[in-house]
């Protein structure tokens, strides 16, 4: 409290030296400083009444001051475009959480708005509606658009938040696009921001950028356990619930933070994976385990060992 209290003196301090050199009065300079002092409660209380959903994850909900913001925008991106089933999963089994705690409150159902511009469309493809049902939603309330400008679609994903009518909007985009900046950002979360329902942007083969989003996500995708058996022993060669390799990127922590998810479609909820000795998948695997075995000692084509040399003058 007292460096705190130190700081503030400093900083009032340069403050008013500044004022005084651009010849401003002392009331204006006190004005000024209620008015900073204000702003700075007032988002206090924004985050002590901010809106979150709990993913069910300790760890993850700690660094998040609470769960996924559903009054903010947050991003979820991929390294690759071949990885764009992580991502699109992740941020579906958000939409499906949504959807549960509106059945378990007994408000309206509402339907999940998904936007994809053109190039996100022909190169990662559409939802397809059987697997939206065994994932966890109903493809009756999903409603999937595809304009054909970026510019499109962004306007469309303010309009959609800004109605208030969808409990989550989700934005697709290619990359990095030039017309989808900061700016733009800014504005989406702004519109999140005052309607109180969530936005996810899904970036494709994106790479780190300045955004205004609250949270950056990093969706990967992870290695599948074998289906559990009901005796509680496990199916070999079977393929269980898809798993999550994400990493918060963007957050209040000072480092990012990894984990493995496992998605359960039937009860709608993340569990912890353990980290494994080996996450890579199965093709990218030796056939073998390549243990090293002891060398023969009296091989002939054993390392000599090294002995003392001069340095001689070069011959012309």
């Amino acid at each position: 409290m007292a460096q705190s209290a130190v700081t503030r003196e400093r900083l009032f301090a340069l403050r008013e030296t500044i004022a005084k050199l651009e010849g401003k009065p002392a009331p204006t300079l006190a004005a000024a400083e209620s008015q900073a002092l204000a702003e700075r409660n007032l988002v206090g209380e924004e985050r002590e009444n901010a809106l979150r959903l709990p993913l069910g994850i300790c760890a993850l909900d700690d660094a998040m001051e609470g769960g996924v913001p559903l009054d903010a925008l947050t991003e979820v991106r991929t390294h690759l475009l071949r990885n764009a089933g992580a991502s699109s999963g992740f941020v579906l089994a958000l939409a499906s959480m949504l959807q549960r705690q509106d059945e378990e409150s007994q408000r309206a159902s509402l339907p999940i708005l998904w936007i994809s511009d053109t190039v996100s469309s022909m190169e990662a493809g559409r939802p397809y509606a059987v697997g939206i049902r065994d994932f966890g939603l109903k493809p009756e309330l999903f409603l999937h658009a595809s304009p054909r400008k970026l510019e499109d679609a962004l306007w469309l994903a303010e309009t959609a938040v800004e109605s208030g009518v969808f409990p989550a909007t989700i934005l697709e985009v290619r990359g990095n696009p030039k017309h989808f900046g900061l700016t733009e950002s800014r504005r989406l979360n702004l519109r999140a921001k005052a309607s109180k329902r969530p936005l996810f942007l899904l970036r494709q083969a994106g790479e780190e950028e300045a955004s205004s989003a609250f949270f950056r996500f990093l969706a990967e995708p992870a290695p599948a356990q074998a289906r559990p058996l009901p005796d509680g022993s496990m199916l070999g060669g079977s393929i269980g619930n898809p798993v999550f390799c994400l990493t918060l990127e963007k957050s209040r922590n000072p480092a990012p933070l990894s984990l493995l998810l496992e998605w359960n479609p039937h009860d709608r909820r993340f569990f912890p994976v353990r980290q494994s000795a080996d996450t890579r998948f199965p093709e990218e695997r030796a056939a073998h385990s390549g243990a090293q075995f002891p060398a023969s000692s009296n091989r002939q084509d054993r390392q000599k060992e090294m002995g003392t040399f001069l340095a001689f003058a070069r011959s012309s």
